[in-house]
């Protein structure tokens, strides 16, 4: 290898490692409650300067749109219950629930943030429908069998589980993440379970 392309090498990893500081600092104001930081914050939080912030992303949008596409990267695995339709209705009730709680408070601050900065941001808009049809999806492959000719409550469930709804039980009505995965688990019980079974 020649000095030149150590050097080009050497810009490159740089570049890489403050693009990813970018994110990462983007995404730790995200968590601390700063839905809309400003360049110079992020540069700060970065170690940058904010003169050099967008060397790395084309525009704020570009940057809100690679934190969260980082975010749902990492929260990606959490969203697989590990049960399938076939299952017992009470195991496929306490797998969803759990895997949706570890999503949900893995995603806090960038959730909070993309709905907050959505309809600024048709990419982010976007980003959030997909991952909503993806949880809706997963409510109906699961619950089909038990909701039979009953769209309005898979409906029910679907809203039951989201992300607004855990935001509102954790934080509107300050539970804690095992009385509000307990509470989810005893209103998806009571909405599944026939009478005679309960």
């Amino acid at each position: 290898m020649t000095a030149q392309e150590v050097e080009v090498d050497g810009r490159r990893l740089r570049r890489e490692q403050n693009r990813e500081a970018v994110i990462d600092a983007l995404l730790a104001l995200f968590g601390e409650g700063n839905y809309s930081p400003s360049a110079a914050e992020i540069a700060e939080r970065a170690g940058i300067s904010a003169r050099s912030l967008f060397r790395y992303f084309d525009d704020v949008d570009d940057l809100n749109r690679a934190a969260i596409e980082r975010q749902l990267a990492t929260i990606g695995p959490l969203r697989d219950p590990g049960v399938g339709a076939d299952a017992p209705t009470t195991a496929k009730i306490d797998a969803l629930v759990a895997s949706r709680v570890r999503m949900h408070e893995a995603a806090g601050g960038a959730a909070r943030a993309a709905r907050a900065c959505a309809h600024r941001h048709p990419v982010i808009a976007a980003q959030l429908e997909d991952a909503r049809r993806y949880l809706r999806r997963q409510i109906i492959r699961l619950f089909e069998p038990e909701a039979g000719d009953q769209p309005a409550l898979l409906a029910v469930l679907d809203a039951l589980c989201s992300f607004e709804t855990y935001e509102l039980l954790r934080h509107g009505n300050g539970l804690s993440t095992a009385r509000t995965e307990a509470a989810l688990v005893e209103a998806m019980t009571a909405l599944l379970q026939p009478e005679e079974t309960r």
